[in-house]
């Protein structure tokens, strides 16, 4: 098992007020999106454990990688909130009609792309592709 990067007080220092249930669903969620981060960063074969000892940006990076893994977290105990965030929504006045979609309904530990790419995990990728063989 690797290092969790985040902790509960990382959250609640953020001014987010969490209930006893919520703590103990968080201390899991955090270990969860930890891992979850250490495997997608081997993926694009980097290491956030060797990134984190660097000793010039290491610092640095241990604290974006905090904020990754506590606003993923975030979202998950968001979705099993009674007031999450709508994503999406209609209505209609006459045979009143309603339609939402929830973000993250299911509650599952996700990262955006752009945390991905501040992290410098997630890069585009080009190259090029010779279709003939031939040599100049």
């Amino acid at each position: 098992m690797g290092a969790v990067y985040a902790s509960v007080e990382d959250i609640t220092a953020l001014g987010r007020s969490l209930t006893n249930q919520q703590s103990e669903a968080a201390d899991v969620l955090l270990e969860q999106a930890s891992a979850k981060l250490r495997l997608f960063a081997q993926k694009y074969r980097k290491d956030i454990d060797e990134m984190i000892a660097d000793p010039v940006a290491g610092e640095d990076f241990a604290l974006a990688v905090k904020s990754v893994v506590v606003q993923a977290v975030c979202r998950a105990l968001d979705s099993v909130d009674s007031n999450t965030v709508a994503s999406q929504g209609t209505e209609s006045i006459g045979a009143y009609s309603l339609t939402m979609s929830y973000l993250n309904a299911g509650q599952s530990l996700y990262f955006l792309r752009n945390e991905l790419k501040d992290l410098g995990l997630m890069q585009q990728r080009y190259g090029l592709l010779d279709m003939y063989g031939g040599e100049e």
